[in-house]
């Protein structure tokens, strides 16, 4: 049992006997969560459902998030390269539009007309 405060995971191993202990036994989801230490006898029921889905191989499958494929990271990297490139790129074109905003303009105009 390991994660986060308050959220159990509970080893291959109890998952097994319990959905053994269900199935061949015949006991109770509330008896089997009293025998194998189980906080709640619904995680029991879970897990029986799982198994007859998709077998013992259900219990096996990592916890949490996949992990990002190279093929993913490679695109992140090059789609942060890209919002880099963009956003200098805008910089550029803005400071362009300001600049030619003020060629028509002259100092000389503003002071003749105050």
């Amino acid at each position: 049992m390991s994660g986060q405060k308050g959220m159990l995971h509970y080893q291959v191993e109890i998952k097994q006997e319990a959905v053994r202990l269900v199935l061949e036994e015949h006991e109770g989801y509330a008896a089997v969560a009293d025998k194998l230490n189980i906080r709640k006898a619904e995680r029991i029921e879970a897990w029986l459902r799982m198994y007859r889905r998709e077998g013992e191989l259900s219990f096996h499958k990592p916890i949490g998030r996949p992990l990002k494929t190279e093929s993913e990271e490679r695109e992140v990297k090059r789609l942060r390269m890209e919002n880099a490139l963009l956003k200098k790129f805008h910089t550029e074109l803005r400071k362009v539009q300001l600049a030619q905003r003020n060629i028509g303009r002259s100092t000389t105009t503003r002071k003749n007309t105050k």
